[in-house]
């Protein structure tokens, strides 16, 4: 099996162990910014704890489940969006408004798009959750 996108596998993997009703799963290869992602999903509540376990290799997250993801993937192409464009994402990525959060890398590191509206910044999406 090869990985083309391990963000998009690992959020694939996350939603089908939630669909099953796991409490936990596995999230391998392991990555920053997977790891940035994934903080960013605890604080919105939508995971419980996570860590890092180094096995020698890439690494890998193992994730406590919360039951709270609906739907969640990866944002491709990974639009550039400007501080005052969030809207039009919201609409196309989002079931309906304030319900769900977009993930985004913006210069000053990984946040949602609420956070980025707050401090008036844009970047790229990387990821929808609800």
């Amino acid at each position: 099996m090869t990985l083309m996108d391990p963000l998009a596998d690992a959020l694939t993997n996350m939603r089908n162990n939630e669909m099953q009703g796991n409490k936990r799963c596995t999230i391998k290869p392991a990555s920053k910014m997977i790891g940035h992602v994934l903080r960013t999903m605890q604080k919105e509540g939508y995971i419980g704890e996570f860590e890092f376990v180094d096995d020698d290799k890439a690494g890998q997250f193992i994730v406590e489940l919360e039951g709270n993801i609906n739907k969640c993937g990866v944002i491709k192409p990974r639009h550039a969006v400007k501080k005052d464009e969030f809207e039009k994402f919201e609409k196309r990525y989002l079931p309906s408004k304030n319900f769900g959060t977009i993930v985004i890398t913006t210069p000053e590191g990984i946040m949602t798009h609420r956070e980025a509206k707050e401090k008036g910044i844009g970047g790229r999406l990387l990821v929808y959750v609800y």
